[in-house]
């Protein structure tokens, strides 16, 4: 009787697998436990069920017939499932450019700020003393007790003649963090503190904390946490940032559906992203089918030429075509530009003007797609039966009748999933987008950076990462829309697709 390939054949061969697992488990523990130290409890997180599912599938005899499937799965997990979540997660809160710390790191930030007096600051240098080092100020004469640099410490200046030894500069500067953190008193009392890499002076802090959750500034303004929103606040209702992260619920959507500043292009570019998408795949498909029938035509000559020369945008990469397209493009330079006014008098504004941006995206993304549908069409227009056409022509019907009654119906079955597929792709198609036109020109009266060429996927890009706030809550928001609609038009296709299928094979 043969054992099992996956159940160990014997206790013997058990013990090299579980040192190796062993060994495994206890190096993925370590990367979890760096993480969390290195302050990323969500990765080291991560990285902790990681560990333990592999220890439990490798390790235990009950489930180590999964471990064929375990590295699917957990790439599944966490490339796909936990992107997607952690997505949807940030479209729940305020996090933006303005709000990327945590509330303790906050409070850090604003009550180490910190305002200096010009008319106390004086240079100063370092003067070695043994294993400690004095401060030396010229202008005023004064010489500090002897200090080691080495962490938080005060000492005491006193008037003295000039140090025979001080420090170069670039040796001073290497006593930076040392001399951030001492402070001098002077005769008379005053205190002062490292204002740069050159010069003591008095400084003021800026705020000071006198609850956990209330701030005082230098002026007597009291500032209160405000965790709603992830700032604090001066008692009019101003904003102090940086601020931090917090959970807002639906205010990301909120706004997504009740400003005009954003509903409005948002609309616009839902609507435009559908038709780039539907208008790429018709002209796509339209432009490589005609192509490939032209091809197939029995009397024409140089088939091989014009095959390779046609398949050409197809070889070259698209990010080249895109950038040869822009430049070709060029309103002032531009050859099409050039030959457009030679012939006809004209020169477009194929950037500023919104209608002939669309235009512009539209033609580049047809030269860069047709290739793509022509070899197939080449290829599904040889499985059409050559006596069905001559049976159409023998009746009297013309080619052109032929091609929409009998070859196109006979194509379009296999073809569908291909251009659903299309579809799927040119919804998202930032690439293009981006080097064509970053999704210029704007949509005037915006209060978020949209564009008249910019499709979802180019808006929510823009802004998350081009625009000056960086508003990764509101992105992911619109991202778990995005989401939505593609989810729904996906399960819709995939509806339409099973009960077509259903009804060809009723008849059949």
């Amino acid at each position: 009787m043969t054992a099992r390939a996956d159940i160990p054949v014997s206790e013997g061969s058990d013990l090299p697998r579980l040192l190796g697992v062993g060994v495994i488990s206890i190096a993925l523990l370590f990367a979890a436990f760096i993480l969390y130290a290195f302050g990323q409890p969500l990765f080291g997180a991560i990285m902790l069920a990681l560990a333990t599912g592999f220890a439990i599938v490798f390790g235990a005899r009950r489930f180590y017939g999964a471990r064929f499937i375990f590295p699917g799965i957990a790439a599944v997990l966490i490339f796909i499932a936990f992107p997607v979540a952690y997505t949807i997660y940030i479209g729940f809160t305020n996090y933006s450019s303005f709000n990327l710390l945590t509330y303790e790191r906050t409070v850090e930030v604003l009550t180490s700020r910190a305002s200096v007096d010009p008319t106390t600051e004086q240079p100063f240098a370092v003067a070695p003393d043994g294993d400690n080092f004095r401060i030396w100020l010229p202008e005023t004469g004064l010489l500090s007790d002897p200090v080691a640099l080495d962490g938080i410490a005060e000492a005491q200046l006193n008037p003295a003649s000039e140090p025979s030894t001080l420090l170069e500069r670039r040796d001073a500067i290497r006593l930076r963090e040392g001399l951030g953190l001492l402070t001098l008193v002077t005769p008379d009392g005053t205190i002062i503190q490292n204002a740069g890499l050159r010069t003591f002076a008095s400084v003021t802090p800026d705020y000071q904390q006198i609850s956990p959750d209330t701030l005082v500034s230098a002026d007597g303004t009291v500032l209160t946490a405000n965790h709603d929103i992830g700032f604090f606040e001066t008692p009019e209702g101003e904003r102090v940032p940086p601020g931090w992260r917090v959970a807002i619920g639906w205010d990301n959507f909120e706004r997504v559906f009740q400003s005009e500043g954003i509903r409005g292009p948002m609309v616009s570019i839902f609507v435009w992203t559908f038709v780039f998408a539907i208008l790429s795949v018709v002209l796509t498909f339209a432009v490589g089918l005609t192509l490939a029938v032209i091809l197939q035509w029995p009397h024409l000559r140089f088939k091989a030429l014009y095959r390779i020369l046609l398949i050409l945008p197809y070889a070259v990469p698209a990010f080249i075509s895109i950038l040869v397209f822009r430049g070709l493009f060029n309103q002032n330079f531009g050859e099409i530009n050039l030959i457009l006014e030679a012939l006809f008098g004209i020169r477009p504004d194929w950037f500023t003007d919104g209608t002939l941006a669309r235009s512009m995206v539209l033609i580049v993304n047809t030269w860069l797609g047709y290739p793509y549908m022509m070899l197939l069409a080449m290829g599904f227009l040889q499985a059409v039966p050559e006596d069905h056409k001559k049976a159409a022509a023998l009746e009297g019907a013309s080619a052109l009748r032929v091609f929409f009654t009998i070859t196109l119906p006979q194509i379009i079955p296999p073809f569908l999933p291909l251009l659903i597929a299309s579809f799927a792709f040119n919804f998202n198609n930032m690439v293009l987008i981006f080097l064509l036109t970053r999704g210029l020109p704007d949509i005037p009266g915006t209060v978020i950076p949209a564009g008249e060429t910019d499709i979802l996927a180019s808006f929510t890009y823009r802004l998350a990462f081009d625009n000056a706030g960086q508003e990764f809550g509101l992105a992911g928001a619109i991202t778990l829309l995005i989401f939505v609609v593609v989810a729904a038009i996906s399960y819709a296709n995939f509806v339409a697709m099973r009960r077509a299928a259903q009804r060809r094979s009723g008849r059949a």
